[in-house]
């Protein structure tokens, strides 16, 4: 699938950093560092803008070793970037550790995935059918 995309960043397109990896790595686009103090969030401009065919969404996904090493995390996880927008792409981060986390331009600060998906038209009933579970939910089948 080509997706055309606009990079006004310095910094070279979002790519897969394995052959079989699902998400692209996106990188931060800042004019100087963002410190981000314990549970802190900020707005991170990437400089890339997209242009989805209709069905696909992006999702922007944490990027693990920043979540386990430094308390790093996407905020809106997963953000989803719509077909139709055309602004940039920004990746709300949150500090939910507890020191300070600097920001550098250029950090891969999140993870791209293309998805394919549908829009649902609901059909109002009376009821639901039958199934095994039912209504069981939140932790209905015990710890192990």
């Amino acid at each position: 699938m080509k997706v055309r995309i606009v990079n006004l960043s310095s910094h070279s397109l979002p790519e897969y950093q394995t052959p079989a990896s699902a998400g692209m790595d996106i990188r931060a686009f800042l004019n100087e560092p963002v410190v981000l103090k314990p549970l802190a969030r900020a707005l991170i401009p990437t400089g890339l803008f997209i242009e989805l065919p209709a069905g696909f969404e992006a999702q922007i996904r944490p990027r693990s070793g920043l979540a386990a090493k430094h308390g790093i995390t996407v905020l809106n996880t997963p953000g989803t970037v719509d077909a139709d927008y055309r602004g940039e792409i920004k990746v709300i981060l949150v500090n939910l550790s507890d020191e300070s986390f600097t920001i550098e331009n250029g950090e891969r600060i999140a993870q791209m995935i293309i998805s394919a998906h549908v829009q649902a038209q609901w059909e109002a009933v009376d009821q639901l059918s039958e199934t095994e579970r039912g209504a069981g939910g939140f932790g209905h089948t015990g710890k192990k």
